[in-house]
């Protein structure tokens, strides 16, 4: 006999019948004959004394019992039984991990933070996070990882390769994990709960990332502002506001977004969808976020509030604004002429009469808004609606704004002082074409005769000097003037009114200018 055929047979002798390790069945494996090689002739200069080389696959074994639990890998034995749940495993290590997890069990435990774990191998991979220590290092782009199916994974994004297939809807994946968390979308699994409220979620990170709305945690700052987050994800995307990255681009206009989401919302804006319905009145949505504060319109429900007034608001984001009323501060600044706002959207409004864009236009007369809402407020002037009413006297507004500087005639709050005069107003629009008294600005200048004026309705009125234009007719007499408050004041002539009374004598007068005379001979 040849002292290949020596060697053979005393690997197959040493093989044929391995320790039971207790098993119920106390059945013997036999490893095939096929599975062994030689390990003498050319190959015994370089192997150990017990290498053994599987013949399946072509893997080196230098310790019998690893090579023992390999075979199973081919055989598809798995003689290691748990009794509680009845799962088998081709090792006996990974029986007692299992046998650990439901006995509760974790003795290993974290001398930094106390955190246990069931295997030592996971304390050893957690340390890292307190070492951090990355070994698995990837040998095309240099990024490291703590662990090495982490690497494994990051290892596709270059190959492009998703080995991990649902057969349900024949989504891939790079990760086994990935396709895990996927296969709960089809079966409606959420097996991790909020023990606060009772909210479930799909995934442990979005459970973890929900409590932090509970305790209030925001662990990930950002180290250029400050600002804190309670995802990592959300302060990754803020990030960019500082760096100015916009790495999302849509293919078919080419704008680009900090955040892949606003992509997402924004592709609908192209094709359309609006997938988020209402199941009140069936108003559809682009995004999620817009249904939710929808809904809100019918349950009136406002989780805003503003903890130095008491403001309520059914958007987050009205409330941050609002807030900005307090405090005073304007992040948002037109970089042409410096002006700076509270709010985006005004800056956008703001920025249109720069650019001169006006691009909300009125089907009936042809004018044309640089803001949407304004076209909205001018469309009543044609329909004669005035939806905001006065509660105390009546009157009714096309524009809501207009409703709440009225109401101050009643109340008799000038919320809006002159800080070098002290003069106080009830609108803001009021100070602000008082200052230009104070600061000799007239902005508004006429083409015709080059005169200037601190008011544009003042402007518009000159400009009908030129033009002769006298678009305030009477109903009564048919007499027209250029200026509305004089048709008002000729109103008056025909209803015998006089509104302005003099707090001297009682003398009453029809116009204010009248009375303004008649009190200088008091």
């Amino acid at each position: 006999m040849t002292d290949r055929a020596i060697c053979e047979i005393n690997w197959i002798e040493h093989f044929q019948v391995m320790k039971t390790e207790q098993h119920e069945n106390n059945q013997t494996t036999q490893i095939p004959d096929e599975m062994i090689t030689e390990t003498c002739e050319s190959t015994q200069d370089y192997l150990k004394e017990d290498s053994v080389i599987c013949h399946q696959c072509g893997i080196l074994f230098t310790e019998q019992a690893s090579f023992e639990q390999h075979v199973r890998v081919h055989t598809g034995e798995k003689p290691f039984t748990f009794f509680q749940c009845g799962k088998s495993f081709t090792a006996k290590q990974r029986l007692e991990i299992l046998m650990g997890i439901h006995s509760g069990v974790k003795p290993f435990s974290c001398s930094e933070c106390g955190k246990s774990f069931t295997l030592k191998g996971n304390l050893e991979r957690h340390m890292r996070t307190h070492t951090g220590e990355k070994p698995f290092n990837c040998s095309l782009c240099g990024k490291s990882f703590t662990m090495k199916g982490n690497l494994e994974n990051h290892i596709r994004v270059h190959t492009g390769e998703k080995p991990f297939t649902c057969t349900l809807c024949e989504k891939s994946f790079k990760a086994k994990q990935s396709l895990k968390i996927h296969m709960r979308i089809h079966s409606g699994e959420k097996p991790f709960n909020c023990s606060e409220c009772g909210k479930s979620f799909t995934v442990k990170g979005n459970l973890e990332n929900h409590m932090r709305t509970h305790t209030g945690v925001k662990p990930f700052n950002c180290s250029l502002c400050g600002k804190s987050f309670t995802v990592k994800g959300n302060l990754e995307n803020h990030m960019r506001t500082h760096t100015g990255v916009k790495p999302f681009n849509c293919s078919l206009c080419g704008k680009s977004f900090t955040v892949k989401g606003n992509l997402e919302n924004h592709m609908r804006t192209h094709t359309g969808v609006k997938p988020f319905n209402c199941s009140l009145c069936g108003k559809s949505f682009t995004v999620k976020g817009n249904l939710e504060n929808h809904m809100r319109t019918h349950t009136g429900v406002k989780p805003f509030n503003c903890s130095l007034c008491g403001k309520s608001f059914t958007v987050k984001g009205n409330l941050e604004n609002h807030m900005r009323t307090h405090t005073g501060v304007k992040p948002f600044n037109c970089s042409l002429c410096g002006k700076s706002f509270t709010v985006k959207g005004n800056l956008e409004n703001h920025m249109k009469t720069h650019t001169g864009v006006n691009p909300f236009n009125c089907s009936e007369c042809g004018k044309s808004f640089t803001v949407k809402g304004n076209l909205k407020n001018h469309m009543r002037t044609h329909t004669g609606v005035n939806p905001f009413n006065c509660s105390k006297c009546g009157k009714s507004f096309t524009v809501k704004g207009n409703l709440k500087n009225h109401m101050r005639t009643h109340t008799g709050v000038k919320p809006f002082n002159c800080s070098l005069c002290g003069k106080r107003f009830t609108r803001k629009q009021s100070l602000e074409v008082h200052m230009r008294i104070h600061s000799g600005v007239k902005p508004f200048s006429c083409s015709e005769c080059g005169k200037s004026f601190t008011v544009k309705g003042n402007l518009e009125n000159h400009m009908r000097t030129h033009t002769g234009v006298k678009p305030f007719n009477c109903s009564l007499c048919g007499k027209r003037f250029k200026v509305k408050g004089n048709l008002e004041n000729h109103i008056r002539v025909h209803t015998g009114e006089k509104p302005f009374i003099c707090t001297q004598c009682g003398k009453r007068f029809t116009q204010q200018g009248h009375l303004q005379h008649h009190e200088r001979s008091h």
